[in-house]
């Protein structure tokens, strides 16, 4: 919450009707890269600005990474050459490209346990989420039902494409916060026992 109204005086003095004092236009442009992890170049304008940060804002809870499967934050290259944290899921990754396995294999953290969600804007308005989807963000994974193996399309993915365009920050939180279920067998760890 914090984070939010110190955001939401930045995009008041952007947004105002008179020019903003260059001053105000370097201190946002600092908040963004230093804060938020949003660069905007030093030649980019205040609107252009106040567009890079007048948007959703999600802070996702990551844990260590342990070795479950699934995906974790990155740095992903946007085709116009912008650098942006995303959730990336490992049917995203080219796990036969040495270099990409490698990257993944290297995660320090995993998936969102937890997410805080600002959908709405400085005035109160809510976001018209549409605008922040990344329609080509589009995943083929495998899933299994009744022995049979399904492909499933997720378009767009919810972390990778729905979220896309979001303004993201992660945190990380206690492993104890984790206790993923992704097969019959893990109702077997003791996180998943009745307390004796």
């Amino acid at each position: 919450m914090a984070l939010q109204t110190e955001l939401f005086g930045h995009i008041a003095h952007l947004a105002a009707g008179t020019a903003p004092h260059p001053d105000q236009i370097e201190e946002a442009r600092r908040f963004a890269a230093d804060r938020l992890g949003t660069h905007v170049g030093a030649g980019d304008s205040a609107a252009d600005l106040l567009a890079a940060l007048d948007r959703p804002l999600r802070v996702c809870g990551v844990v260590r990474n342990t070795g479950e499967p699934g995906g974790g934050p990155f740095w992903v290259r946007e085709t116009d050459g912008r650098l942006t944290v995303q959730i990336v899921e490992s049917a995203q990754v080219d796990l036969r490209q040495p270099a990409q396995r490698a990257a993944f294999e290297a995660a320090t953290h995993f998936n969102p346990v937890f997410l805080a969600c600002a959908v709405r804007d400085a005035m109160g308005r809510p976001y018209d989420l549409r605008r922040f989807v990344d329609p080509r963000a589009v995943l083929i994974s495998r899933k299994s039902k009744d022995g049979r193996e399904l492909k499933a399309l997720e378009r767009p993915g919810l972390w990778n494409g729905a979220m896309a365009a979001w303004t993201t920050l992660f945190v990380e939180v206690p492993n104890a916060t984790f206790t993923p279920v992704k097969t019959i067998n893990d109702l077997l760890r003791p996180a998943h026992q009745p307390p004796r």
